[in-house]
């Protein structure tokens, strides 16, 4: 065997640390990506199929109701924009999002929310699905047969074979005012399949009492899928929980952090999930002792277990969390953050695998109180988008933020 001369021999091992060492990743100044929505429009949000295409759906407000409307990436910009649905009784909400969303090919499916009755709470989840990329749409259907006029909302939507999988806070026991225990009466954590012609199986029960009113998300790793939540407990600690589907079902969730965040109330402030192969990133906020912080984990096993959690974010930070896998060994982070200007920043941040923070940068400003801004990833640039006050009238602004010296090391 030839051996290495001592010179060469440390060459080599300095470059090999250098390939382990990520530093985390630069981003570049934000530059607008004009959105074809106009104004009186709410609630943007993000989906990306398996195939890489990616939506965004917006709420636009009617005189009853809204239209759900939608616009597709291509090519770096958002092309014309495209009516899902005009429903007189859609709920409209900052918070509790309808969505697009690619399931594979051609097959697309559409969710939003439609008031069941005149409570202010009351509203169902209608799912649609099209077979032609969102351009034309067959008869809605809900996923949940309870029948009751209470809350479902907060979905998350992914593909399970040739179905439409979701997940979301379903209130059907918190019309129950006969009883003074929280396992009784709270919101709980629901999912089902929707099958190509419309039929819906496999209904279970994830979390007979979670937070009412946070978002959930799921995302799809090597191992399945994997959802995010805030759960609740009697004691009213609301920390966020992990759950993954495995042996076709999901299995019971785990706090992803002992945060001990204990709270009367919702604070409508759900945490972010990605994954690619092997990785995932999960996002949350919290304000347990009265101390806001925004923190990240990450999993390199499938989400098998986390490594502990990093802090992104704390002085000023209100949460709002959003985040996107830039490589094999670093992820993006946004959250929502007062500033000494008395408005609110959008921030983001990078992390690597092994913990190490870039330097946070602020990409917007807007004075709404109530918003939540999404983030997704598209080749060498994030995506963001959000609802802003202009000139008085409610529009989406969207940016794009270069990833400085990006590469994709997934390949």
């Amino acid at each position: 065997m030839r051996r290495l001369s001592p010179i060469t021999a440390l060459l080599l091992a300095a470059a090999l640390a250098a390939c382990t060492r990520a530093d985390p990743a630069l981003f570049g100044e934000p530059s607008p990506l004009a959105v074809p929505a106009g104004t009186n429009v709410v609630g943007p949000r993000f989906a990306a199929g398996p195939d890489g295409n990616i939506v965004l759906s917006w709420m636009q407000r009617e005189k009853s109701g809204a239209t759900l409307r939608f616009s597709a990436l291509d090519s770096g910009e958002w092309q014309d924009a495209v009516d899902v649905v005009t429903d007189p009784k859609m709920f409209v909400n900052w918070a509790d999002l309808p969505s697009v969303k690619p399931l594979g090919g051609t097959h697309w499916v559409a969710h939003w929310l439609s008031r069941s009755a005149a409570s202010t709470y009351a509203y169902d989840i209608l799912l649609a699905q099209s077979t032609d990329q969102g351009q034309s749409w067959g008869d809605p259907v809900r996923p949940h047969s309870d029948g009751t006029p209470t809350e479902h909302g907060f979905v998350s939507i992914h593909a399970q074979g040739h179905s439409a999988a979701l997940l979301w806070l379903d209130g059907r026991k918190t019309g129950n005012e006969a009883s003074d225990d929280p396992s009784a009466t709270s919101m709980t954590l629901r999912s089902a399949l929707v099958g190509p012609d419309g039929a819906v199986s496999q209904e279970q029960l994830l979390d007979e009492i979670v937070c009412d009113c946070c978002q959930t998300d799921v995302a799809v790793g090597a191992d399945g899928p994997i959802a995010v939540y805030r759960d609740r407990t009697a004691d009213e600690i609301r920390d966020i929980y992990v759950s993954r589907f495995s042996n076709g079902a999901w299995q019971p969730g785990a706090p992803i952090a002992n945060d001990g965040w204990k709270i009367g109330a919702c604070p409508v402030n759900g945490p972010a999930i990605d994954a690619q192969g092997d990785l995932v990133a999960i996002a949350w906020f919290s304000a347990a002792d009265g101390n806001p912080v925004v923190r990240t984990a990450l999993s390199t096993n499938g989400g098998r277990s986390f490594k502990e959690p990093v802090e992104v974010a704390s002085r000023g930070a209100s949460g709002h969390v959003g985040i996107s896998i830039i490589d094999r060994s670093s992820v993006a982070v946004s959250w929502v953050q007062s500033d000494k200007r008395g408005t609110n920043a959008i921030n983001i941040r990078s992390v690597t695998a092994s913990g190490r923070l870039g330097r946070p940068q602020t990409v917007g400003r807007t004075d709404l109180v109530n918003l939540y801004p999404q983030m997704i990833r598209s080749d060498d640039m994030l995506i963001l988008a959000w609802t802003d006050e202009i000139l008085d009238e409610p529009e989406i602004v969207s940016i794009r933020v270069p990833i400085l010296g990006f590469y994709d090391r997934r390949q």
